[in-house]
């Protein structure tokens, strides 16, 4: 015994060192090295901008803390919930449900082989499929883009395959996926984001699309509620994600359309709220700090700027309270230049307190009523209280028809299914904006 406890205090885990090259969009421009390094429980990586990159007229960084500067710079995780890798890169990673299937799969893989070393952080990062990863960043190994399919394209599979990736979701959620349900759905996850099932798909024309499915512990039909708030956002004048809702059997899927592609299947550069903040998880933030980054990258900073405040009031008449930082998109215009992307991941949550997990601004707190937005609203480029209130009544006459929206056959919710959620569209905040509008 005296000598197991003596070797084990002197064991050493090895270290690991893997080097990457990053490359932008469907050509492939060279950006640069990414190292990561595992030393025990100690991770971290190290990125060097591509000499030709930074000399280009078409240079633009690629992430807030990625400085216009020669050399490696290094990225060491401020926490333990905190990713290794810069934000932008950060941005690609699986979300919570893609973790899940790889790390299942691994745990049965290791069944197998017990000399499989744990997953690493880089590992999560590089079981993202190539084809799908999101924005316009691309790992590569020195001879391949990184895919779990030689496939590509194929790879990421068409509406026709929705039941089986249903079925397959399903049997995770339960625990009793196959082999065969974690292989098919590895890489097809999406790092939008969220411990909810989904996976990528082509659309019916064929566009990168979320097809994200109801799960087994659901008390209302939580795809259906998506549906509705994304059209309900483009009558109150918001850019949303396309979305509509397919029907696998009986049960509702949410199609979303990925918003980082061109027709042509160009990738934009992408980049989250977090990113731009440069926020941790969990730390509270404000709003008026988005306006306040926004002023220096925005292609029309006035349009953004009033977009955002028309989505915060959307927001809490729909009570969207999962309004993290993670769910505020940018997408890369040129010229060092960005733009807000389509809003997405908007949900009523009609069994929730009325209060944003963003702030309004850093003096008012987390948005409580339409008071309080409405006394923000000179920060959001809404110079007088008759633009404010123009907007607040687009905004009013959409939410007011989620009723006939929600029972039509584009979304398809009973009567009965109604009640689930009223309270999130008819409530004191609605009564608030209408006297205000009288």
């Amino acid at each position: 015994m005296a000598k197991l406890a003596a070797a084990a205090k002197g064991f050493k885990p090895a270290s690991t060192r893997v080097e990457l090259a990053l490359h932008l969009g469907n050509a492939g421009i060279p950006l640069g090295k990414l190292i990561y390094q595992k030393d025990g429980a100690r991770e971290f990586s190290q990125f060097a901008y591509d000499a030709a990159w930074r000399a280009s007229a078409d240079f633009f960084t690629v992430s807030p803390d990625v400085l216009n500067a020669p050399g490696f710079q290094q990225f060491k995780p401020a926490g333990k919930e905190e990713s290794c890798f810069f934000q932008a890169l950060a941005d690609t990673e699986p979300d919570d449900w893609g973790r899940r299937v790889i790390a299942r799969a691994h745990a049965k893989a290791r069944e197998k082989d017990a000399s499989l070393p744990a997953l690493t952080t880089l590992d999560f990062l590089c079981h993202v499929d190539d084809f799908s990863r999101m924005g316009a960043l691309r790992l590569h190994d020195t001879k391949t883009y990184l895919r779990t399919s030689a496939q590509g394209r194929r790879q990421t599979p068409p509406l026709l395959e929705l039941e089986r990736m249903l079925t397959a979701s399903r049997a995770v959620e339960e625990n009793q996926e196959t082999q065969e349900d974690l292989r098919y759905l590895q890489g097809k996850g999406t790092s939008l984001g969220g411990m909810r099932p989904k996976c990528t798909v082509l659309d019916e024309d064929g566009f990168l699309a979320m097809g994200k499915f109801p799960s087994v512990k659901d008390e209302r039909s939580i795809t259906r509620g998506e549906v509705l708030a994304l059209q309900l956002a483009k009558l109150a004048g918001i850019d949303g994600a396309r979305a509509r809702v397919q029907m696998v059997g009986a049960i509702p899927v949410a199609i979303i359309r990925r918003f980082d592609r061109t027709a042509e299947d160009g990738r934009i550069p992408y980049m989250s709220g977090t990113t731009l903040l440069q926020a941790k998880r969990g730390e509270e933030r404000a709003y008026t700090e988005v306006i306040d980054e926004l002023r220096g990258i925005s292609q029309d900073f006035q349009k953004d700027a009033r977009e955002l405040w028309r989505r915060l009031v959307f927001n809490h008449l729909i009570t969207n309270v999962d309004d993290h930082l993670h769910n505020i998109g940018l997408l890369y215009v040129g010229r060092k230049q960005w733009t807000l992307s389509p809003a997405f991941d908007l949900n009523p949550f009609p069994d929730k307190d009325r209060e944003s997990r963003t702030w309004l601004s850093e003096d008012t707190g987390p948005i409580t009523s339409v008071d309080q937005l409405m006394g923000q609203a000179a920060r959001f480029e809404l110079a007088t209280t008759q633009d404010a209130l123009k907007v607040l009544g687009e905004v009013v006459k959409a939410v007011q028809q989620w009723r006939t929206l929600a029972t039509s056959s584009a979304i398809g919710l009973t009567q009965q299914e109604l009640g689930a959620f009223a309270p999130a569209f008819e409530h004191e905040a609605l009564v608030e904006a209408l006297q205000l509008l009288a």
